[in-house]
């Protein structure tokens, strides 16, 4: 299976010090943002709640607005362990550009630079795949319920659909631009979604799920690069993505 010969030369580069500094600033930037939910929505608890009530039989209760708001931080650090994946995902889909530049001068070092996504369209791209990623396993959920058997199978074909699609899309574009990419998406869209199931596999395992956006980003940066480019006379090449 050539997707998993491509996820190999991906693991064997993850030692890059790009791949590095990019996980890195994923996983902080997540953690902050985390972090900082957290405190925000403890704070609104303690505002919200009354300092002091005053109960029937037993008097003035000054310690439920401490209790309720200390309460919750276990709930949501539970809830974040949830989160924090495709948050992640969202923040480093803001550097892919790093990752997939370190791919191709270290394997293919004949290309051309490839223009680079904006700041604001990176961002836009990162946040519009967190929204779409957390809405479809939400919904996956009542799948799930109804056929618990089947759950597996449902969860890496939704993923695998899900992380094939954005990661081909934004590395094809950089060399195709994004009506080329979505055509090349079509027409291999068996293979995308294979290796796209693979990238899923890492994601039920809650540490190795941080590495799923770099890891993905390289991944689909070596198949995008071995596929035939069909021309508008319906030929097809490989080589250099101009």
């Amino acid at each position: 299976m050539k997707a998993i010969s491509d996820a190999g030369r991906a693991v064997a580069q993850m030692g890059d010090p790009t791949f590095r500094r990019v996980l890195a600033t994923g996983i902080g930037l997540t953690v902050a943002l985390l972090a900082a939910f957290i405190a925000i929505f403890v704070w609104m608890l303690d505002w919200l709640i009354p300092d002091r009530f005053t109960l029937p039989w037993i008097g003035e209760v000054t310690w439920i607005d401490n209790a309720v708001s200390w309460s919750s931080v276990p709930l949501l650090l539970f809830v974040s362990t949830f989160l924090m994946i495709p948050v992640a995902s969202a923040f480093t889909s803001l550097f892919l550009d790093d990752v997939t530049d370190a791919v191709e001068a270290r394997h293919y070092p004949e290309l051309p630079p490839a223009p680079r996504l904006s700041f604001l369209q990176g961002l836009g791209d990162g946040f519009k795949f967190l929204g779409v990623l957390i809405l479809a396993n939400i919904a996956a959920f009542a799948a799930y319920l109804m056929l618990p058997p089947a759950a597996p199978f449902i969860f890496f074909a939704l993923n695998g659909y899900l992380l094939g699609r954005e990661y081909f899309q934004l590395i094809a574009a950089r060399r195709l631009g994004f009506a080329g990419a979505r055509r090349l998406r079509r027409r291999y869209a068996a293979q995308i979604w294979l290796a796209g199931c693979l990238m899923a596999v890492p994601l039920v395992v809650p540490i190795l799920g941080l590495l799923v956006p770099v890891l993905g980003a390289a991944t689909f940066t070596h198949l995008f690069h071995r596929l035939p480019v069909p021309d508008r006379a319906g030929r097809t090449s490989r080589g250099s993505r101009r």
